[in-house]
């Protein structure tokens, strides 16, 4: 039967900075001949929007791709398109054993991707300014910044997305709000390296500046989430304008990577342990009672029992009130890759389970203290009579949540006293 309107399934891999990029996207296809659909077979056109960071990102993005180059061969589908970062890396490789893929874009290729599929000039029409939000309408996320100058030793990001091309604060606070017109409470300010950003633009700006921008606006966000600030560039400036604000929630996103200095040294991080613990003390002094996520990685090339042990008496030193952790995967093209790596895999998983049981242990004694306390926690979801939320001091998808043992809306705010925990969830009930 013919159809005159097109349906089109987009599959968002990887981060939320990839997910910003896809919400663009779909902004920009939002007017045109195609209805998006949840289900690839009902599909016409499948966008795979892909993530090339890490060994376990890669296979998931060539698996995806495989799949729908199945529904392109028996001609379920009538186009397939695949962008993103394994996509601007590996393009010839991708098109050379993928044929079934109709064509390859890069990261920041919207507007070609968007003439490509709907056969429209995009020229004009910058499909950022109709930004199509795929997540819960209550919370967004900002990206502010694209690509990352910082050259560490391990990362292949800037060499997917180049340098650090910061945007402008007007640009900033007209998207934030447009996103708090639409419903949005919560802003999630990303980039590759948050807290260096604006020292790119012509006009050399700071986070603080547009944190201090974003307070002024009327009506604004509820709250403000600060997340992959580079400890190194972590100023007092910034942490004064997180304490000032009314609105920045008492949470940071931090990786540290390491605690050993001679590894921290190799990985190019600009600061040794010392220097992180300075940041992390500045932080607790002018903010007492924030949260502060880290990520770290375990197993990289050189990593001696010393410097694990180094690692493991500083997470039990500072508990973190969050950790992720990563076994070091070598990434083609980058300095570290040029170093031997001489961890056995069965050791860097051995490595890693130790962290997370330190780790988990030290949830467990923070989870505990909270029992008998009050917090505002935005609801996340609500289905079957179960309301599940989040605390400002926790990012949703990747912290602990609030199960609410009442009857509550998606989207609002409300004041819980916590009543019990397990080992993955707060539990409580609204506040009488």
């Amino acid at each position: 039967m013919h159809k005159d309107r097109k349906t089109l399934h987009l599959i968002s891999l990887g981060c939320a900075k990839n997910l910003v990029d896809s919400e663009i996207l779909l902004g920009g296809l939002k007017n045109t001949q195609y209805d998006v659909t949840e289900s690839p077979d009902d599909a016409d056109t499948i966008i795979i929007n892909t993530c090339g960071f890490l060994d376990m990102a890669r296979e998931e993005s060539v698996d995806t791709i495989l799949q729908a180059a199945e529904l392109r061969k028996k001609g379920a589908i009538e186009q397939l398109v695949v962008m993103g970062c394994l996509s601007e890396r590996y393009h010839n490789d991708l098109k050379k054993e993928i044929p079934e893929v109709d064509r390859f874009f890069g990261t920041n290729d919207h507007k070609q991707i968007a003439s490509f599929v709907t056969g429209k000039d995009y020229g004009k029409d910058d499909p950022l300014f109709f930004r199509s939000i795929l997540t819960p309408s209550h919370f967004a996320y900002l990206k502010i910044a694209e690509g990352c100058d910082n050259g560490c030793s391990f990362c292949s990001i800037p060499i997917m997305r180049g340098l650090q091309k910061s945007r402008t604060i007007p640009e900033l606070i007209s998207e934030t709000g447009r996103l708090v017109n639409n419903g949005t409470k919560e802003i999630m300010i990303i980039a590759q390296d948050t807290t260096s950003y604006g020292w790119d633009l012509d006009k050399k700006v700071y986070l603080s500046d547009l944190i201090s921008e974003m307070d002024k606006i009327d009506n604004g966000p509820e709250w403000i989430r600060i997340h992959y600030a580079h400890p190194a560039h972590l100023n007092q400036r910034i942490i004064d304008s997180m304490a000032k604000s009314d609105r920045v929630c008492n949470y940071i996103d931090m990786p540290i990577q390491h605690a050993s200095d001679n590894l921290l040294r190799s990985m190019r991080r600009g600061l040794n342990q010392e220097g992180i613990r300075r940041k992390i003390d500045n932080l607790r002094k002018a903010i007492p009672d924030i949260s502060i996520r880290t990520t770290i990685i375990v197993g990289y090339p050189g990593e001696e029992e010393e410097d694990f042990l180094e690692l493991t008496d500083f997470v039990s030193e500072i508990k973190f009130d969050h950790l992720g952790i990563f076994t070091y995967s070598e990434e083609e093209g980058t300095l570290a890759a040029d170093l031997k790596d001489n961890i056995p895999r069965e050791l860097k998983d051995e490595r890693k389970s130790i962290i997370m049981d330190l780790q988990n242990n030290i949830d467990f004694e923070r989870n505990s203290y909270m029992v008998g306390q009050s917090y505002d926690v935005i609801v996340d979801e609500v289905s079957n009579n179960i309301a599940v939320g989040r605390t400002q001091y926790d990012a949703p998808e990747i912290d602990k949540i609030v199960r609410i043992n009442d009857f509550v809306e998606k989207g609002d705010i409300y004041q819980v006293e916590i009543d019990d925990f397990n080992e993955y969830e707060l539990i409580g009930s609204l506040k009488k």
